[in-house]
């Protein structure tokens, strides 16, 4: 090991050779020296002085240095820090086990250059025909009822791929997944804050090789169409500079298709200007569409033109995506089931996370055996369902929503490394309906064109059918609800421009039932019913007796479609043969 002559850039460690090269910004009156480890050895091995300094950036290069075989840390005026650059951590492969940088138990080592990505490449799926499911990485599959073999790691997201794409997922988002301090007053469980924002977390993986675990991950689900989107909440105050090398890496490195950020902290604008960054999804989080959707649910009047607005809501310019719940905030089955939050268990006397979520309890707090408490609660969860999957911008799903997860109350879990904060599996058997719903209600969206447009709907006869490519009416067609008590509305898609046939959702929040009058269809058409809240995505189309008007029970959503009679019925009557002589064989 001898040491040579060093360069500034890129700040951290550059392997090449026989070569590495160190360099980290040091204010210029402090001492920095150094600090070599043999791997797996917490003894110091080696102490090498950095002089060379161009301006606040201190470097050194070692030859004749195997990088499997040693770890590092800066000794910056007497204090032992960790590469804030580093790309992998020594020290950090257990999960919830409290170590000390000063007493050399956490190191920065190197980052193996050798992986085989057999072709991998990022997906570059567009923003209207995604799909996206919002996980933590450790909760998804750490309960036990996720029967998978490596609970709580990237391997065990590799596990549930399958579940992934039969569900109709295809895109991912997962919370933080560089390495962060979980040994906190309060266990850190989701993981924002201060971190190392450049080393995946090696109590991720299986295997304590956070990298090669993220790799593998990327790629397997790659392999099955689904992109991978990284949630990074960089710090305020955080180097500009930094956040965008950062980025850059973990596109290059780790194959990422996307970022979710904060406009707060990091400057979107630079981001889309970067040249390597240009074709990568940049999202970020957008209260608008939960809040109004939210209320609307619940029956809040005055809704009405917001929930046209996001309805129609495209995502792709501002990498906006839609979601009814997230990691932040109640379940779906919690949103239908408290009133108020119930975080007692978090240690802070209830008194952190939102106290209002908009919410409502159907009639009781909590869990309920009233069967019109239950029921109403299934309704309201097939109404949120609807609303989000048949909105044209980019829907995301909370993971285990689709099958009534439940954190208890708890609307904060950041702190519940627990059953509470962890995806409970065993909801797949016990809410089989509602999954297989919200399976359905997936793949209808996504044989239906006319509800993920490439752009945004204008309310204009763009193809000169006769209709605009979206309408909207009240009660009355042709009339767009203008009372502020109004929680009615129709939505009128035209297939024109699309192979589908035109479609009308109707949708009825209010705690009474509504009259809708339909839309007239030319000759040889009728109104078909495809969907209902109470019964769930149809087998078979069923044609609407009165063509002219709908009748809506309370809290309901029903969505139609205008198909050639003759041909329908025809379909439908071969498709009901079939089954009758195969069940005679």
């Amino acid at each position: 090991m001898r040491e040579v002559q060093g360069y500034p850039l890129p700040l951290g460690v550059q392997i090449s050779e026989n070569k590495i090269n160190f360099s980290i910004a040091v204010p210029t009156e402090k001492k920095c020296q150094l600090l070599i480890y043999r791997a797996g050895r917490k003894r110091l091995y080696r102490q090498f002085e950095m002089e060379t300094a161009v301006g606040e950036v201190r470097c050194i290069a070692l030859t004749d240095i195997e990088p499997a075989e040693y770890e590092y840390n800066y000794l910056i005026d007497g204090e032992v820090v960790v590469d804030p650059y580093v790309q992998a951590l020594a020290g950090r492969e257990h999960w919830g086990v409290k170590k000390e940088t000063a007493r050399h138990e956490i190191r920065g080592c190197f980052l193996s250059q050798e992986y085989d990505w057999e072709g991998d490449h990022t997906l570059q799926i567009p923003y209207h025909q995604i799909i996206a499911y919002s996980l933590h990485v450790r909760g998804f599959t750490r309960h036990a009822s996720s029967k998978v073999k490596s609970k709580g790691t990237f391997q065990g997201i590799i596990e549930k791929i399958d579940y992934l794409t039969d569900l109709g997922i295809n895109q991912i988002h997962c919370m933080p997944v560089y390495e962060f301090e979980e040994c906190q007053t309060y266990r850190n469980y989701w993981g924002y804050g201060e971190g190392f924002y450049f080393a995946p977390k090696s109590a991720y993986s299986s295997d304590g090789d956070g990298a090669r675990g993220l790799k593998d991950m990327a790629k397997a689900c790659h392999k099955a169409g689904i992109e991978v989107v990284l949630e990074m909440p960089f710090c305020t105050g955080a180097d500009k500079m930094m956040m965008l090398e950062c980025l850059r890496y973990y596109v290059m490195e780790y194959h990422i298709d996307g970022f979710i950020l904060n406009p707060l902290v990091i400057p979107i604008e630079s981001v889309h200007a970067d040249p390597v960054l240009k074709k990568t999804k940049i999202m970020e989080h957008e209260l608008g569409f939960q809040t109004v959707m939210r209320r609307f649910l619940k029956g809040d009047e005055g809704m009405i033109p917001d929930v046209i607005y996001w309805l129609k809501h495209h995502s792709e310019k501002q990498g906006i995506f839609n979601c009814i719940t997230d990691q932040n905030g109640f379940t779906l089955n919690d949103l239908v089931s408290y009133d108020s939050k119930h975080n007692e268990e978090n240690g802070e006397k209830n008194q952190d996370g939102p106290d209002y979520n908009y919410s409502w309890n159907c009639g009781a707090e909590g869990p309920s055996r009233k069967k019109a408490v239950t029921e109403l609660r299934k309704h309201q969860i097939y109404n949120a369902f609807f609303l989000l999957l048949l909105s044209q911008g980019t829907p995301c799903i909370l993971a285990g929503d689709e099958f009534g997860n439940t954190q208890k109350g708890n609307n904060n879990v950041y702190c519940q490394d627990n059953s509470v904060g962890w995806t409970d599996w065993r909801g797949l058997e016990k809410k089989k309906t509602l999954h297989d719903f919200v399976k359905k209600l997936i793949l209808f969206r996504k044989e239906h064109d006319l509800l993920t447009p490439e752009r945004e709907l204008q309310g204009i006869d763009l193809s000169c059918c006769g209709v605009p490519d979206v309408s909207y009416h009240g009660e009355e067609a042709w009339q767009v609800p203008k009372e502020v008590s109004s929680r009615q509305l129709g939505v009128y898609y035209s297939g024109a421009r699309t192979k589908n046939a035109d479609c009308y959702v109707a949708y009825n929040m209010h705690w009474l039932e509504h009259v809708f009058a339909l839309p007239a269809l030319p000759k040889g058409y009728g109104w078909y019913v495809r969907a209902t809240t109470d019964r769930g995505i149809l087998d078979y189309p069923e044609l609407l007796k009165d063509q002219r008007k709908a009748e809506l029970k309370e809290r309901s959503i029903v969505v139609f479609t205008a198909n050639r009679i003759v041909e329908v019925e025809t379909k439908k009557n071969e498709s009901i043969t079939t089954l009758t002589d195969d069940q005679s064989s």
